[in-house]
Parts: C-alpha cells; structure tokens; sequence
C-alpha cells in the first residue's frame, strides 16, 4: 500500500540570494561578508567560481521561476541579500532597484502559484557593518538589522507571509570564530558566543516589531539541526558526549528562540569556559515574550560521537569538540561526494524530539538534500542527467518524515535544497544538488534532471512506495521494542 503525503504538507524547494544573484547590478562598497571573503580567497573556492556570477538568477529569475511552475513546487524559499538592500547603512537608504528586482522576483513567484518564503539574512551582513562594528559583535548592528527587517516587512509583507530571520545563524561564526576555516581566521571563542546571542536577541526584537504589524503571516527561523547519535546508547560517558554536542550546536538557538530561555546547563557550560555573553538586563524578558512562530531545520547527515579519547587540554582555546570525539559507524551509507552519511530515519528521529521536547512545536524540513560531483557523466543521450541517487536519497527521507507526520509529529512540510545547482562557500558547483543542473559550459543553461520530472510527478501524486521499499529503523522505534 503507498504512503499518502497529506494534502496540507508542503513539498518545494529553497536557495539563498547570494549563491544564485551573481553581481550584475552591485554597485560599490554594497560587498557582504561572503563577497569580501571570496575577493580576499578566490582560491579557496573550488575552480575560482563564486557569488561574483553564481547562477546569474538576477538577470534569469524568469526562467527559474517558470521551471518551478512546470515542476509545481508548494513555495520557494530565497533571501533578500542585506549587502545590497541599502547604499547606506547606517542611514538605511534603499537601493531602489534592487528593492524593485525582489518585488518582481515576489510576484512571479504568486503569479506563478509558488508561495515566496523569505529569509531576512543567509551568512551576508554587509562587510561595511563588519568593519565599522565589528559585525554581530555590536548591538549597535543588532539595531540596525531589526530597522532593515521593518523595512522588508513594509515593502513586501502584503504578500510574502513566511519570513524566516535568519538562516543557519550559528554557522559564519562557528567556521570563522571556533573553527577558523573561514576568512578571516580568527580564533575567538568569546565573540563566536556574543554573535550566537545577539541574533537570538535580534530575532526576538524582530519577531516583536512583526506581530506588532499584524500583517497576518508567520515569522520564524531556519536552523541546522545538527544530529548527534552517541556510539553506545548504554554507555553513559558517550550518551553525555552527544547530549553536550546537541546543546552546543542545536539548543544553544532552538531554546531561547522556541522555549524563550536558554537552558540552565548551557548558561553554566558558558561559565565554566569563559565565554558567557554580554547581555542587557531587559533582554532576558525580551526573548521570553517574543519567541517564534514556528522553524525550519535544516537536515543532511547525523553526526555519530563518543566519549573524547585523550583529555583536552585547558591552555586551548574553547571548542564544543572539547566534549566528544567522532564516531564513524562501520559499514556505514554515504555519499562519495561529499563524505557524508546517509541516515534517512534521522528524519523520524528529530520529528520525534519536537514533539516530545518542544512540545509539538510547528516546524518543517527546509534544506535536505544530496550533492554529487561530476553529474555530467550521467547524461542520457538527450542530455538528461539521469539523479536517481537523488530520487532515493528525497523518496526515503521523505518516507520517514511522513512516517513521523502519521504519528503525530507537527511537521509541516519538506523543502529540497537546491532547486537548481548553485554555489555552495567554498566548495562552489563542485558539488551539484539541484533539481535543476546549470550548465557552466553552456552560457549557464537551465535544464530539468530526472529528479526534477519525479518531484513533479510526486507534488501531482502525493504518493510514496510502501514499506516493502526501505530498509532502515529509526532510533525511537527501536526503543518502542
């Protein structure tokens, strides 16, 4: 018997404005964070490709957006890029013709039946915010967003309904601040903390200007929910290596934004390692009485961890690997691509912490995806690249997801990443996920994959195969045994 997918859920698909705009238009000094570090480190970038062309979508929104209407996606979530809103800052003065391309790209969007699902900001504070605060650092840049976020809302807020603050927030300062595998470097533990909580604090300002209009949408936040599964379930120093891995990577947003208050045991953890956060003493009942309405997380791959093996040294700077040591699971599926597992009922899994631990919170899949090196080697003779790694990769984690849907999880719906290949930082088109392929060697050509005919047949058909075609358990229903 096949598996219904509810009439309600929505099934589309979602991209960013910096890794798909390129820079037609850009006038001077209107640099993101990610346009400076790519100008400062071409080279790191996989072939020098970037956001300086990326899909050109600026000039070939129409063409995209007509792909969309043939596949029939529920919506497509995008960005307005900050860098390039304003040709001032600091006195917030729009530049009309990009504000006029993001009202045209809104409206082809509807015209097109394609609900538009905006994220105010996706990794692109303006670099002159970043040289003259300091970034997420200041709140004087928290100020500063909020007005830019009302700006949006005033413009656009008639029509879009789904606004989202941020996208994967913990991620610049994460790569730049603890990992320092991003430009510029710097290994700063204390500010990667300060930049955490002053997008938990912008969000909450956001989310109160918002309600406030009453513009009869929903505002939220997309976060990367990263998976953590201890080695042992049964071995109690690996089961604290993962829930420490969770608090730190996951909780240290999700509470505050969802339950309005960070959890007592991350407040001590930030103690402990000397990188508690600034705050203002009004803020705390800010964020308790502005939390979101609902929040798309991002999920690719599980991360499997156990108790650290060596002692961590205290003269290092903080790290969150301070408390665990990677796992790799013997006999593992992964993508050869990317290096990454594949775990399809980690779907079910996180479904089912929502509901228990956020209550049945209202959420949705906003990025899922798979990204494959080299897909040209799978065209057919009509130049069709022929995914079916990637129709296996949605087909299964969508079953668990919907699995999760019948059995009382508030999931709202599923969002491929990518509807066409785009840049990724660093990594560039090396790693393509679109249903969509753009051909660098061909004046960036659109055209449909395989994948991108079947989720057209899906959206139609809202049908998956029973359960004779997946192999997997999840987590939670091994322990209902």
């Amino acid at each position: 018997m096949k598996m219904k997918i509810p009439e309600n859920f929505n099934l589309g698909a979602a991209s960013s404005a910096w890794q798909t705009e390129g820079w037609s238009g850009k006038k001077d000094g209107q640099d993101s964070y990610l346009d400076d570090w790519f100008k400062n480190e071409y080279f790191v970038w996989h072939d020098g490709k970037g956001p300086d062309v990326a899909t050109d979508f600026m000039n070939r929104y129409q063409e995209d957006i007509d792909l969309m209407k043939k596949i029939g996606l529920n919506s497509y979530r995008t960005s307005v890029n900050w860098s390039r809103f304003f040709t001032d800052y600091d006195n917030l003065t729009v530049d009309e013709e990009y504000a006029k391309h993001i009202d045209d790209v809104i409206n082809a969007l509807i015209k097109a039946n394609v609900r538009p699902m905006i994220a105010i900001e996706h990794y692109d504070v303006p670099q002159y915010l970043q040289n003259k605060y300091g970034g997420w650092n200041s709140r004087k840049v928290v100020d500063l967003y909020v007005k830019y976020a009302k700006i949006l809302f005033e413009r656009y807020g008639d029509r879009v309904k789904d606004w989202f603050t941020f996208n994967e927030p913990i991620v610049p300062q994460t790569r730049i601040y603890l990992d320092a595998v991003r430009y510029p470097h710097i290994v700063d533990p204390q500010q990667w903390m300060q930049w955490n909580y002053h997008k938990v604090l912008a969000t909450a300002k956001t989310v109160a200007i918002y309600h406030q209009m009453n513009q009869g949408g929903k505002i939220g936040v997309i976060h990367n929910w990263e998976f953590a599964y201890p080695r042992s379930k049964t071995y109690d120093p690996d089961v604290l290596a993962a829930h420490r891995f969770d608090l730190l990577n996951n909780r240290i947003f999700v509470d505050p934004l969802v339950k309005g208050s960070y959890s007592q045991e991350l407040i001590t953890l930030l103690k402990e390692n000397n990188i508690m956060f600034r705050y203002h003493s009004e803020d705390q009942q800010l964020i308790k009485n502005n939390t979101i309405d609902y929040i798309g997380l991002n999920l690719y791959k599980p991360a499997r961890v156990k108790q650290r093996e060596y002692e961590w040294n205290n003269n290092s700077p903080f790290s969150i690997k301070k408390y665990y040591s990677d796992f790799d699971l013997p006999g593992r599926k992964y993508n050869a691509s990317r290096g990454w597992e594949i775990y399809p009922p980690m779907m079910y899994d996180l479904a089912m912490i929502m509901k228990t631990d956020y209550h049945n919170f209202p959420w949705f899949i906003s990025e899922n995806g798979m990204g494959i090196e080299n897909e040209q080697k799978y065209k057919n003779s009509d130049g069709i690249i022929q995914d079916d790694y990637r129709i296996n990769y949605i087909r299964e984690n969508l079953y668990w997801l919907i699995k999760a849907v019948n059995d009382g999880a508030n999931c709202q719906g599923y969002m491929l990443w990518a509807f066409t290949d785009n840049v990724s930082p660093m990594n560039a088109f090396k790693n393509r996920y679109g249903l969509v392929e753009i051909d660098l060697e061909n004046n960036l050509k659109r055209r449909m994959k395989k994948s991108g005919y079947w989720y057209a047949d899906l959206i139609s058909k809202r049908t998956l195969p029973d359960d004779s075609a997946y192999s997997y358990k999840s987590t939670f229903e091994e322990n209902k045994q």
